[in-house]
């Protein structure tokens, strides 16, 4: 795959996740708990994403490539979109940025890109979907437990397509004005979570503790970034020591690497893990203003 070490440990993150999600499916399964088969659905809908993601589905254009922002504050990976692209070249010669701003920016134009991907899988989910349900002549109980599914999944479209609208007004915003210094979150997931919790159906206090809980959040996605950067650079540091020939130097070097990608990794399923957890609170919140 050539994946980078910061790459391979995400990876680990998604696909530890994925297992403790299909085990928990498994049980739920085995006690009759999932007739409609829309958990299931859903896990082999995460499947794909990480699969395309990481560039495993076969297709060689569809690996979400990893950024270079690490070793030199730019990237010359493609965002897939012409309007993404104009507003990086934009912010890129604007001079409203330090190196640190751009680092930060490429990281929010990264992660709309993947925003992008997802909503786009589950289109394509959903669209074949409903042409298998269309096909159908009878009309059942099944049938009608697949209205419902399709609805759920309709539902979900709508809150990436408003979560993808709401991201793209913020980067050209931010790619024109340059960063609000008064701007209360800096991580684009957080502020992702923040806009969508303050449209959710929370009380005052719940949406002041959940602001709390964010900010918490936050730092923790901080101290991966720390992580992954140190890791990256061990990595780097690590090859050139392989072509000196100093063993003992080479083994202090691999220990100090093996920790801080078993302290990656380990970050990285808990930001994920934490991510996962926010985000369900906020789509019951979400949902409940429709009903």
């Amino acid at each position: 795959l050539h994946l980078s070490a910061v790459k391979l440990a995400e990876l680990h993150s998604d696909l530890k996740i994925q297992e403790k999600d299909e085990l928990s499916w498994k049980k739920l399964k085995a006690e009759g708990l999932d007739e409609d088969g829309e958990k299931e659905a859903k896990l082999r809908r995460n499947l794909n994403v990480i699969m395309t993601k990481y560039g495993m589905n076969g297709r060689k254009d569809s690996q979400l490539v990893d950024t270079n922002y690490i070793k030199d504050g730019t990237e010359s990976d493609t965002l897939d979109d012409p309007r993404l692209e104009k507003l990086w070249s934009k912010a890129k010669t604007s001079g409203k940025f330090s190196d640190e701003e751009l680092d930060k920016l490429w990281r929010e134009f990264k992660h709309h890109k993947e925003k992008i991907h997802e909503y786009n899988i589950l289109l394509e989910t959903v669209s074949r979907t409903e042409d298998i349900h269309k096909n159908v002549i009878n009309p059942s109980e099944e049938n009608l437990v697949k209205e419902e599914i399709l609805h759920n999944k309709h539902r979900e479209l709508k809150e990436k397509l408003r979560s993808i609208n709401q991201g793209f007004e913020r980067l050209r915003k931010v790619s024109h004005q340059g960063y609000d210094t008064t701007s209360e979150f800096e991580e684009p997931r957080v502020i992702d979570l923040w806009d969508m919790a303050k449209s959710a159906n929370f009380t005052e206090k719940e949406l002041e503790s959940f602001r709390e809980e964010l900010k918490h959040f936050e730092a923790k996605i901080e101290k991966h970034h720390h992580y992954q950067k140190q890791l990256e650079i061990s990595h780097q540091k690590l090859k050139h020591i392989e072509g000196t020939g100093d063993k003992d130097h080479l083994n202090r070097n691999k220990e100090k690497y093996a920790m801080l990608e078993e302290k990656t990794k380990d970050l990285g399923y808990k930001v994920k893990k934490h991510l996962q957890d926010l985000s369900s609170r906020i789509s019951q919140g979400l949902q409940h203003n429709e009903l």
